[in-house]
Protein backbone atom coordinates (compact mmCIF):
# COMPACT_ATOMS: atom_id res chain seq x y z
CA UNK A 1 0.00 0.00 0.00
CA UNK A 2 1.74 3.22 -0.83
CA UNK A 3 2.17 5.76 1.75
CA UNK A 4 -0.15 8.30 2.26
CA UNK A 5 2.10 10.67 3.35
CA UNK A 6 4.29 10.99 -0.17
CA UNK A 7 2.13 12.82 -2.55
CA UNK A 8 2.57 12.27 -6.61
CA UNK A 9 -0.13 14.59 -7.45
CA UNK A 10 1.30 16.94 -10.13
CA UNK A 11 4.42 14.85 -11.44
CA UNK A 12 4.26 14.72 -14.78
CA UNK A 13 7.35 12.49 -15.75
CA UNK A 14 6.75 9.49 -13.50
CA UNK A 15 4.96 6.55 -14.64
CA UNK A 16 5.96 6.78 -18.68
CA UNK A 17 8.49 7.32 -21.34
CA UNK A 18 9.27 10.37 -21.29
CA UNK A 19 12.46 12.24 -23.18
CA UNK A 20 15.20 13.62 -22.34
CA UNK A 21 15.02 16.78 -22.43
CA UNK A 22 16.96 19.20 -25.20
CA UNK A 23 18.57 21.48 -22.36
CA UNK A 24 18.94 21.93 -18.36
CA UNK A 25 16.74 25.19 -18.90
CA UNK A 26 14.22 22.79 -20.55
CA UNK A 27 14.38 20.09 -17.91
CA UNK A 28 11.91 20.14 -15.42
CA UNK A 29 12.82 19.30 -11.78
CA UNK A 30 10.29 17.41 -9.75
CA UNK A 31 9.65 17.17 -5.81
CA UNK A 32 7.85 14.71 -3.58
CA UNK A 33 6.69 15.19 -0.12
CA UNK A 34 9.29 14.16 2.79
CA UNK A 35 7.36 11.66 4.61
CA UNK A 36 9.63 12.93 7.77
CA UNK A 37 10.31 16.35 7.39
CA UNK A 38 11.73 16.49 11.47
CA UNK A 39 14.40 13.76 10.64
CA UNK A 40 17.51 15.25 10.23
CA UNK A 41 18.94 12.82 7.52
CA UNK A 42 21.34 13.09 4.38
CA UNK A 43 19.91 12.14 0.90
CA UNK A 44 22.91 10.84 -1.58
CA UNK A 45 22.82 11.02 -5.44
CA UNK A 46 25.66 9.67 -7.87
CA UNK A 47 25.75 10.19 -10.87
CA UNK A 48 28.91 8.59 -12.24
CA UNK A 49 28.60 8.99 -16.23
CA UNK A 50 28.14 13.15 -16.43
CA UNK A 51 28.53 14.49 -19.63
CA UNK A 52 28.52 18.19 -20.97
CA UNK A 53 30.31 19.77 -23.84
CA UNK A 54 33.08 22.12 -23.85
CA UNK A 55 31.55 25.33 -24.63
CA UNK A 56 34.50 26.36 -26.86
CA UNK A 57 35.92 23.05 -28.73
CA UNK A 58 32.80 21.36 -28.57
CA UNK A 59 33.88 18.18 -26.93
CA UNK A 60 32.25 15.64 -24.34
CA UNK A 61 33.40 16.32 -20.55
CA UNK A 62 32.72 13.31 -18.03
CA UNK A 63 32.33 13.75 -14.26
CA UNK A 64 31.11 12.08 -11.69
CA UNK A 65 28.95 14.13 -9.65
CA UNK A 66 27.68 13.77 -5.69
CA UNK A 67 24.82 15.20 -4.80
CA UNK A 68 24.21 15.37 -0.77
CA UNK A 69 21.20 17.07 0.99
CA UNK A 70 19.60 17.09 4.19
CA UNK A 71 15.65 17.38 2.94
CA UNK A 72 12.81 20.02 4.66
CA UNK A 73 9.50 19.49 3.45
CA UNK A 74 10.63 18.42 -0.01
CA UNK A 75 12.82 15.38 -1.92
CA UNK A 76 13.86 15.14 -5.40
CA UNK A 77 11.69 13.11 -7.40
CA UNK A 78 14.61 10.45 -8.51
CA UNK A 79 13.38 10.70 -12.33
CA UNK A 80 12.91 14.34 -13.30
CA UNK A 81 16.99 14.34 -12.03
CA UNK A 82 17.87 11.55 -14.17
CA UNK A 83 16.48 13.61 -17.06
CA UNK A 84 17.83 17.13 -15.74
CA UNK A 85 21.15 15.20 -15.72
CA UNK A 86 20.72 14.00 -18.96
CA UNK A 87 20.06 17.54 -20.81
CA UNK A 88 23.73 18.28 -20.28
CA UNK A 89 24.43 15.61 -22.38
CA UNK A 90 23.79 18.76 -25.70
CA UNK A 91 25.00 21.53 -23.26
CA UNK A 92 28.21 23.52 -23.12
CA UNK A 93 29.44 24.40 -20.23
CA UNK A 94 32.59 24.78 -18.52
CA UNK A 95 33.37 22.12 -15.54
CA UNK A 96 32.22 24.71 -12.60
CA UNK A 97 29.30 26.21 -14.62
CA UNK A 98 27.38 22.93 -14.70
CA UNK A 99 28.58 21.45 -11.51
CA UNK A 100 27.16 24.89 -9.39
CA UNK A 101 24.07 24.99 -11.91
CA UNK A 102 22.82 21.27 -10.69
CA UNK A 103 23.47 22.13 -7.14
CA UNK A 104 21.63 25.61 -7.42
CA UNK A 105 18.67 24.20 -9.58
CA UNK A 106 18.58 21.58 -6.73
CA UNK A 107 18.00 23.90 -4.10
CA UNK A 108 15.68 26.41 -6.06
CA UNK A 109 13.27 23.21 -6.38
CA UNK A 110 13.12 21.64 -3.02
CA UNK A 111 14.29 24.33 -0.72
CA UNK A 112 16.88 21.53 1.36
CA UNK A 113 17.86 22.36 4.77
CA UNK A 114 21.51 21.80 3.63
CA UNK A 115 23.20 20.99 -0.21
CA UNK A 116 26.57 19.92 -1.42
CA UNK A 117 27.39 18.76 -4.70
CA UNK A 118 30.94 17.16 -5.92
CA UNK A 119 31.98 17.46 -9.59
CA UNK A 120 34.78 14.97 -9.79
CA UNK A 121 35.29 15.90 -13.49
CA UNK A 122 37.73 13.66 -16.05
CA UNK A 123 40.75 15.45 -16.64
CA UNK A 124 41.59 16.78 -19.97
CA UNK A 125 45.44 17.44 -21.25
CA UNK A 126 46.21 15.58 -17.66
CA UNK A 127 44.27 18.19 -15.64
CA UNK A 128 41.38 17.61 -13.11
CA UNK A 129 38.69 19.95 -12.47
CA UNK A 130 37.02 19.24 -9.65
CA UNK A 131 34.35 21.97 -7.93
CA UNK A 132 32.60 21.61 -4.86
CA UNK A 133 29.36 23.57 -3.37
CA UNK A 134 27.28 23.58 -0.55
CA UNK A 135 24.61 25.58 0.88
CA UNK A 136 26.41 26.53 4.04
CA UNK A 137 27.07 24.31 7.56
CA UNK A 138 25.38 20.94 7.63
CA UNK A 139 22.12 20.60 10.40
CA UNK A 140 23.47 19.86 13.64
CA UNK A 141 23.53 15.79 13.93
CA UNK A 142 23.48 15.02 10.10
CA UNK A 143 25.59 11.77 9.58
CA UNK A 144 28.24 13.27 6.69
CA UNK A 145 29.58 10.45 5.06
CA UNK A 146 32.72 10.73 2.54
CA UNK A 147 31.77 11.42 -0.71
CA UNK A 148 33.59 8.06 -1.89
CA UNK A 149 35.64 9.86 -4.92
CA UNK A 150 39.37 9.58 -4.56
CA UNK A 151 41.38 12.15 -5.75
CA UNK A 152 42.67 11.60 -8.98
CA UNK A 153 45.26 9.46 -10.23
CA UNK A 154 44.15 7.48 -13.21
CA UNK A 155 40.39 8.00 -11.85
CA UNK A 156 38.25 5.46 -13.64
Amino acid sequence: MPDPTISAAGLTLLGHATPIPASPEAALLERVLNPDPDATYLVRFACPEFTSLCPVTGQPDFAHLVIDYAPGNWLVESKSLKLFLASFRNHGGFHEGCTLLVGKRIVAAIEPRWLRIGGYWHPRRGIPIDVFWQTGSPPDRLWLPDQGVPPYRGRG
